[in-house]
């Protein structure tokens, strides 16, 4: 065999195949949400995934604790003036981009990339200085997706050519 291609490299190759390349950047959907075609960075430097968010509070429901929050800016074109609830949340203690620690909530959501519906866990974090209301971190893109960062949009492209 050649010393080249040994058959870590032919698992490893026959592995990539079987992934969706990303790019630098996409848009994707919130199906639940009712948000289509939201910019989102991708970012394998980044653990978690993140969305921005605002009005963030703990309320208590019918005797439970409940997480409320409004999601994106309200600059942002696909904006609602809605508040996202849900009783099913976390909050950890993390790395900012900055390498501060700070408490953030974590809900899970569910996106749409390439056409397939994924549940995954988000921060809700203030990103009203970022250029992207969304980050897509390591957790989600784990052996799901290889990135090419010479490429952008590439499952927006594949939604749109899909449309009759």
């Amino acid at each position: 065999m050649d010393p080249i291609l040994n058959s870590t490299t032919l698992t490893t190759m026959i592995k990539a195949k079987s992934k969706k390349i990303l790019g630098s950047s996409d848009k994707i959907d919130f199906p639940e949400l009712g948000f289509e075609n939201i910019s989102c960075k991708i970012d394998t430097g980044a653990d978690t995934s993140s969305i921005h968010c605002h009005h963030v509070r703990i309320r208590e429901i019918d005797g439970e604790e409940v997480l409320v929050f409004r999601l994106l800016d309200p600059k942002h074109k696909a904006y609602v003036k809605k508040d996202c609830t849900t009783k099913q949340f976390k909050e950890k203690r993390i790395k900012n981009s900055f390498g501060d620690k700070e408490y953030r909530y974590f809900v899970i959501l569910k996106i749409k990339l390439f056409n397939q519906e994924i549940e995954a866990e988000f921060s809700l974090a203030n990103r009203s200085d970022m250029t992207y209301p969304v980050l897509l971190g390591k957790k989600l893109l784990y052996q799901q997706y290889l990135v090419d960062i010479s490429q952008k949009n590439l499952s927006y492209s594949a939604k749109k050519n899909h449309r009759p």
